[in-house]
């Protein structure tokens, strides 16, 4: 049965990462993230009637839900993938063979037919500590193929055709966005800024890539042209703006907000809210009031394919 959200839930009562890190290495984010007392509280909201449902709540720790038009969302926890019913609420593990330590940036294809996943190889013989590669696989599980030659690579989006995959890559010490054909191969280098490029994501007609931004030295949301170029600043107020997802029918974008300024940082365990774009007119509204989260909330794209509905994670720690 849904419970409505609750913000006193999931709201600041609770003890806070107390950890001075940035978004990266992600070695160190996904260590605070096995927090052993952790409530995962799995909702979805209805843009047009704002109604709040929590879906599930769980004892453990789950983030960025995907939404597949066959009514079920896919997450991960504790490196493993996870498809939760929406209908009789019931999780599975996801059959993802050798890739057993993937972290929340994964996502689905075009066609619905694949899943492409972001797993820590650490077999590979780069001397960085985290080794995140991009690989794919059958959507209903099987052994994974590797897509990036390089790491660290965390996907981020899918262009409408199928062909190409965009992500964060992090080369000689800096963040940028990187596409790369399904095939694999040469990686295309797209943004060349000081600070952190991440969360590429296309616009359903594949003009655009949004992403979020450190470049004027504030977390912003920000667009650009599917080649790289053109790059347009969308938000400007005080959060910390991460994570832009286009709705299928192109009419929106939502993001994560940081109510503070995180610099380039987006840990667990911080007040948050989601906020709401219309493309046409650029007017942002709240579709969230704050909770606790980051994260893990909403990392990926999760919009249901009617462009009615998200899914998205808030959490509780005692």
């Amino acid at each position: 049965m849904k419970k409505s959200f609750h913000l006193r839930a999931v709201t600041p009562l609770f003890k806070m990462i107390g950890m001075a890190i940035l978004c990266l290495p992600w070695s160190l984010v996904l260590k605070a993230q096995t927090k052993p007392d952790t409530t995962t509280y799995i909702h979805t909201l209805d843009i047009t009637t704002g109604k709040i449902d929590t879906v599930l709540s769980l004892k453990a720790h789950f983030e960025a839900p995907n939404w597949h038009p066959d009514n079920y969302l896919i997450l991960n926890s504790k490196g493993r993938i996870y498809t939760l019913d929406l209908a009789s609420k019931k999780i599975a593990e996801l059959n993802t063979g050798f890739a057993t330590a993937c972290n929340n940036d994964h996502g689905i294809s075009p066609d619905k037919k694949w899943l492409v996943v972001s797993h820590n190889d650490k077999k590979d013989p780069s001397p960085k500590s985290y080794k995140s590669a991009i690989y794919v696989l059958p959507i209903t599980g099987g052994e994974p193929r590797r897509i990036t030659s390089e790491v660290m690579s965390f996907w981020h989006g899918w262009t409408p055709d199928g062909k190409t995959l965009a992500y964060c890559g992090e080369r000689n010490g800096n963040y940028d966005i990187y596409t790369v054909g399904i095939e694999g191969g040469a990686e295309k280098r797209l943004t060349t800024t000081e600070g952190l490029d991440d969360g590429p994501d296309y616009s359903p007609d594949g003009k655009y890539i949004y992403f979020n931004s450190y470049r004027t030295g504030h977390m912003h949301i920000w667009r650009m042209l599917a080649d790289g170029t053109q790059p347009e600043q969308l938000t400007f107020d005080e959060n910390s703006n991460w994570f832009a997802h286009p709705s299928p029918d192109n009419k929106w974008i939502v993001y994560i907000a940081y109510t503070s300024d995180e610099k380039q940082s987006h840990l667990f365990g911080k007040n948050v809210k989601l906020r709401l774009m219309d493309l046409k007119t650029k007017a942002i509204k709240d579709i969230t009031p704050v909770f606790y989260g980051g994260q893990g909330t909403i990392n990926v794209p999760s919009w249901s394919s009617d462009s009615r509905k998200i899914a998205f994670v808030s959490y509780s720690v005692k």
